[in-house]
């Protein structure tokens, strides 16, 4: 088994579990040493004094922040430790939030948080129960190897997980980093068409469906030259799609997904139009789709013709429904 890497209490209100911190990831990436090619000598890296060329022991480096100019304020690594967060023990819970509320980019690392004790089993369980049917996380700070993060404690699948969580001044803003060109903006068939391919290839997420693949290319990469096999170079990347092509690629996408999924494709559906007529059933024979057969850029463009309002906030159920609400009126104002 594992050992935590940190133990301490978590509090919430009153209540005070002792837990510990387990690590839930782990490193899997192929690490290579570094050679002189031809040569089996190995590249080492040493601290030198770039003046005399000398290597210098670890105990004698200081630190130094830099003020421009060449010119440094020299820190002692015991100035770091006497100003360093406490040796903090617990992780106190200040407020609860909606785990949706918390953007994807402020997450940093994942741990396990387990009860130090069985005793302390029915308090734990307490908490992740809670948190469970709240769907809520808790927000506290956590202080470990003498740094101090925000940690965001929420319900896993039998046991409490611990996020930590990057700070704001840590995020980069897009208008630091990138220098965006003026956006073009696309046409209204395109962006339906774009629906149309995001609802084709809609599925459940399973993380079971995904694996790092270049890792895997690396390891076969090295069993194929260790048995003195020909290397296969991996293909080129696809051309960008020019503005011209941009719907007809589109179109050729959700027809590909269609055919895959069994789904009528747009070919298949001019092709029954063209059979001749006697085999067309009469309107009122016809089977319509149902609304749940229809993708939600299907609905939406029927609900942008009914003329629903506030359509894109609203979920696949509201639409179904607005949409069956809006039909109902459309047929009662014709009636009379």
């Amino acid at each position: 088994m594992a050992r935590a890497i940190w133990s301490g209490a978590l509090n919430f209100g009153l209540v005070t579990v002792p837990v510990e911190l387990y690590g839930a990831t782990q490193d899997h990436t192929i690490h290579f040493r570094q050679f002189q090619r031809g040569t089996s000598d190995r590249i080492r890296y040493r601290r030198v004094n770039e003046r005399t060329g000398e290597e210098v022991p670890y105990d004698e480096i200081v630190k130094g922040y830099d003020l421009g100019g060449e010119e440094y304020v020299i820190i002692e690594p015991r100035e770091l430790d006497e100003i360093a967060p406490g040796r903090s023990k617990t992780i106190d819970i200040d407020a609860f939030v909606g785990l949706e509320e918390i953007d994807p980019i402020y997450f940093q690392k994942t741990y396990w948080l387990a009860p130090a004790k069985e005793e302390f089993g029915r308090a734990y369980s307490l908490l992740l129960d809670a948190l469970s049917k709240t769907n809520r996380v808790g927000l506290a700070r956590l202080v470990m190897r003498g740094k101090e993060y925000i940690a965001a404690v929420r319900a896993g699948d039998g046991v409490l997980m611990l996020n930590t969580l990057l700070f704001p001044e840590d995020i980069k803003q897009p208008n630091e980093v990138v220098d965006l060109p003026e956006l073009g903006r696309a046409g209204e068939r395109e962006v339906d068409m774009a629906v149309n391919l995001i609802e084709s290839m809609a599925e459940e997420w399973n993380p079971e469906d995904y694996h790092d693949t270049y890792t895997e290319r690396v390891m076969r990469l090295i069993e194929d030259k260790r048995a003195g096999r020909t290397i296969t170079p991996a293909e080129e990347p696809r051309e960008p799609t020019r503005i011209v092509d941009l719907f007809e690629a589109l179109s050729r996408s959700v027809e590909g997904r269609r055919q895959q999924s069994g789904k009528p494709t747009e070919r298949d559906k001019t092709s029954t139009t063209e059979e001749p007529r006697r085999a067309k059933p009469s309107r009122s024979k016809r089977t319509e789709p149902t609304l749940s057969e229809l993708t939600k850029g299907d609905l939406d463009r029927m609900a942008r013709d009914l003329g629903i309002k506030g359509r894109s906030k609203m979920n696949r159920a509201e639409l179904e429904k607005a949409i069956k609400d809006a039909s109902r009126r459309q047929k009662r104002r014709r009636a009379s």
